[in-house]
């Protein structure tokens, strides 16, 4: 493989010195030549099914001589989506043909949240039912009411749970604010029979967990929260569920762990998992392992300017691959998708260390072969307690595994200015890893690398 790519390289260098020797061709007859030549290294890329095609281009010259908008970019966590209507922003996807985004698969994480929920439930249904009266009712915390992941978490939990109505042939995911009676008209009473006894399943109180100054997915609101719901609902409250384990854990401690109310999180955080021996219901792990080592290994391989799939579907040279079982491509959204685990009493002990190198792709490569390159990466928010505590951590130990040196911004979680205000010179970098507090927002970064 080595030595075809070495020769069409060549040749293509041939090509371009017989242009400026004065062969007669113009420069654009000399670019479509060369491109000509360079496609063919296509004939020898292996193709999966689950992945995206092969897509290895020509070895990419020195960043100085490319203009940022033709970098590599990955979008990552937050996927470019209309929060209204969870349509894809297509147009940032496909900023250019070096851009992809990485995330997990949220509908199937969030039907494995509701599913734990409802085991929980069949295990335990004499203890949950505190007060005896018939319901088993619970609170849900909502990270983002426009984000498509806290979207899915609410509509995954409300499904399982029975209490889950639809409209224009979709489970709504407002929140319900106070349903202690069950009148809401956003959701409406589950049932569930365990060992023959059927009990009413109802959401009795749920909310945005968005902080004064903006900020969603806020851990400290979700602490206040649960102490106004335990004050007006008391023993209502069987069990708390969350969008997420920074928010899930806040309540844990201040309110459910003293109660002994099973809490429901997701994101597989160090504290929530080691709680589940303390009482926490369970998590979710998102793979996070695996995202972070995609964020940072689909733009090392587009900087090598080879396939794609290098060390994710096709073994690379220092050995790493991953397997179906742990991602999905859909290559008409450009978007990889790590696949979620559900995290219980059961196997909890497996997964303390959420910042561990996923094995199969904890390989360094070697520098000769994969020279350092800069990366400008953004987080939203700087106190989110699964970027900053787990998702960080395992980028800064993969950047170094692959070559990469990368500059870690922190938002404060309310506005795009907060981070793009800190890419004033992108010409340094040789590409971009994207995280948006607004899924809406994808253009206040493109437009700024386009300039």
């Amino acid at each position: 493989m080595k030595k075809i790519l070495s020769l069409v390289t060549a040749f293509a260098m041939v090509i371009i010195l017989m242009a400026g020797c004065g062969g007669g061709s113009t420069a654009e007859e000399t670019k479509k030549e060369t491109e000509a030549v360079v496609e063919t290294k296509e004939d020898v890329a292996e193709k999966t099914e689950a992945s995206p095609e092969a897509e290895e281009t020509e070895a990419p010259a020195e960043t100085g001589d490319l203009a940022n908008a033709d970098k590599p970019l990955v979008w990552y966590n937050r996927q470019p989506s209309n929060s209204s209507t969870g349509d894809l922003d297509m147009e940032a996807l496909n900023f250019n043909d070096k851009t992809y985004y990485v995330g997990f698969d949220a509908n199937q994480g969030a039907e494995l949240q509701g599913e734990m929920i409802v085991d929980y439930i069949n295990k335990h249904a004499d203890e949950i039912d505190r007060n005896g009266d018939g319901v088993i009712g619970y609170v849900l915390a909502i990270g983002d009411i426009g984000h498509n992941d806290s979207i899915a978490r609410t509509r995954g939990a409300r499904k399982a749970l029975q209490t889950a109505v639809e409209k224009d042939g979709a489970i709504i995911s407002d929140p319900v604010g106070s349903n202690a009676d069950g009148t809401s008209d956003v959701v409406k009473d589950g049932e569930l029979t365990v060992d023959g006894k059927t009990y009413v399943v109802r959401e009795l109180a749920s909310q945005e967990m968005k902080n004064t100054a903006g900020a969603t997915w806020d851990a400290p609101t979700a602490g206040n929260t649960i102490g106004t719901w335990s004050a007006s609902l008391g023993d209502q409250i069987d069990i708390v569920v969350s969008n997420n384990d920074g928010m899930g854990m806040a309540m844990f401690n201040n309110w459910s762990k003293e109660n002994g109310v099973p809490t429901f999180g997701y994101d597989a955080n160090s504290d929530a998992v080691a709680a589940i021996a303390e009482g926490f219901g369970g998590t979710i792990s998102q793979h996070a392992d695996v995202q972070a080592y995609l964020t940072l290994r689909v733009l090392r391989n587009l900087l090598d300017g080879v396939d794609v799939n290098t060390g994710i579907s096709v073994e690379d040279d220092a050995g790493n691959v991953l397997t179906d079982d742990d991602y999905v491509y859909v290559e008409e959204e450009r978007s990889f998708y790590a696949l979620n685990l559900s995290v219980t009493a059961d196997n909890y002990e497996d997964f303390m260390d959420s910042t561990a190198v996923y094995a199969p792709v904890g390989n360094q490569l070697d520098e000769a072969s994969h020279p350092n390159k800069n990366i400008w990466l953004n987080i939203y928010n700087s106190s989110d307690n699964f970027l900053s505590a787990t998702y960080q951590p395992l980028l800064e130990n993969y950047d170094d595994l692959l070559n990469l040196n990368v500059e870690y911004i922190g938002g404060d979680g309310q506005t795009e200015s907060n981070i793009t205000n800190r890419l004033g010179n992108p010409d340094q970098y040789d590409a971009y890893a994207i995280n948006m507090v607004k899924t809406d927002n994808a253009s206040s970064y493109t437009s700024l690398l386009s300039q």
